[in-house]
């Protein structure tokens, strides 16, 4: 771990240190006179998922049920959605991400894909004996099973869906137990009432769903986010509120919660009326969305776009390509309406809206259409 100080060296899992580090700094070493903000962020659910060596067998006897749009050909999508790096089929490596070979003696530059994260290849290397042994001995059988008949086709597509999602929730497993382990400090240090617990997240996170790992996309599954609080005498335990919100709204929540003021040139709106079971006139009746890295991991186009409660509209702006879906009736995004006459207003509608948000977050991003042979710029699939 880096800090202003330097670097300092742990022995452990990584949730369980950053959890252990959090409880540390709650009994020694905050100024416990003053109100106190703790954030404890996590990298549990992020790539290489390699889980802690207690969970390394858990959900073995377990069949992790597969979601619908798993072989998701992406047919009624645009250009974006079929030329990407993010499948498990193609893209999933069985070493750095599934872990099928043993380590030792292993060359990461032998990957076939110079661009694949071996974080999981480095992170074994710094492991001890002790804990190698431990890995071995978990995942060695597993892959020798797989070795005997190595499925091909949609069959090893399964396979890899339920390896990497029994890795995922071992690691994911991690980071419920640290939510229970603060939570019972603060009981313990007599804090609970007088608290405000956030949970919440960044982004969503595809889970086999249209066929992919990863987020980046403003498809539902890595658009919408966890938010859960709890907030003793204020927010009413087990209530829900369908408003609209966004993360760039947390800072102004979290001020407001404090007492201190919300600079203007803040883009979000404070959540505490929401909290409180209100909602103020004039809240949002849309979000905005846009996500500019292309080309780069995972080779997701730049595309923006707004969803209100019933409606997405999206721009792949350099292809000037749109998708267009009706949540209502397919919650899955698998038929794109763009060209269907039935939603000229709708789409006529969120078009508005697009330019007004974008004027409004001030984004005067470059949204150039790539020229006429722009295919010949970029690798495709």
């Amino acid at each position: 771990m880096k800090t202003a100080r330097g670097g300092t060296e742990y022995e452990g899992y990584c949730t369980d240190i950053v959890t252990n580090l959090a409880i540390d700094w709650l009994q020694e070493g905050r100024d416990k006179s003053k109100p106190f903000m703790l954030m404890c962020q996590h990298k549990a659910p992020h790539r290489c998922w390699m889980p802690p060596l207690p969970h390394l067998s858990l959900y073995d006897d377990v069949e992790i049920p597969e979601p619908e749009t798993l072989f998701d050909n992406w047919a009624d999508n645009t250009f974006a959605a079929r030329n990407q790096e993010m499948e498990i089929d193609r893209h999933m490596h069985m070493v750095f991400d599934l872990f099928v070979d043993p380590p030792e003696g292993f060359d990461p530059a032998d990957a076939d894909d110079e661009r694949v994260d071996k974080s999981a290849y480095r992170n074994l290397q710094r492991i001890t004996p002790d804990q190698l042994k431990q890995w071995n001995a978990a995942y060695g059988p597993k892959n020798a099973v797989l070795r005997e008949e190595i499925p091909t086709g949609k069959d090893l597509v399964r396979w890899k869906y339920q390896r990497h999602m029994k890795n995922y929730l071992r690691c994911v497993k991690t980071v419920d137990d640290s939510v229970g382990k603060l939570m019972e400090y603060l009981d313990q240090a007599g804090l609970t009432d007088n608290t405000v617990f956030v949970y919440c997240s960044d982004q969503g996170f595809y889970l086999g769903d249209h066929g992919w790992f990863d987020k980046r996309w403003m498809y539902e599954e890595s658009l919408k986010i966890p938010f859960i609080v709890k907030w003793p005498g204020v927010t009413n335990p087990g209530s829900t509120h369908d408003a609209m919100i966004q993360n760039l709204g947390y800072a102004e929540t979290f001020l407001e919660m404090a007492g201190a003021p919300i600079p203007d040139d803040m883009q979000g709106a404070s959540l505490v009326p929401l909290l409180k079971g209100d909602t103020p006139e004039g809240w949002r009746t849309s979000i905005y969305y846009h996500y500019y890295e292309y080309p780069s991991v995972h080779m997701v186009p730049r595309h923006n776009g707004v969803r209100d409660k019933g409606y997405k509209l999206m721009h792949f702006y350099q292809f000037d390509e749109w998708e267009f879906y009706d949540l209502t009736a397919d919650p899955d995004e698998l038929s794109n309406e763009y060209e269907n006459p039935k939603f000229a207003n709708q789409i006529k509608t969120l078009k508005k809206e697009l330019k007004r948000l974008e004027k409004y977050y001030e984004d005067d991003s470059d949204r150039k259409v790539m020229p006429a042979d722009w295919q010949s710029q970029y690798r495709l699939q």
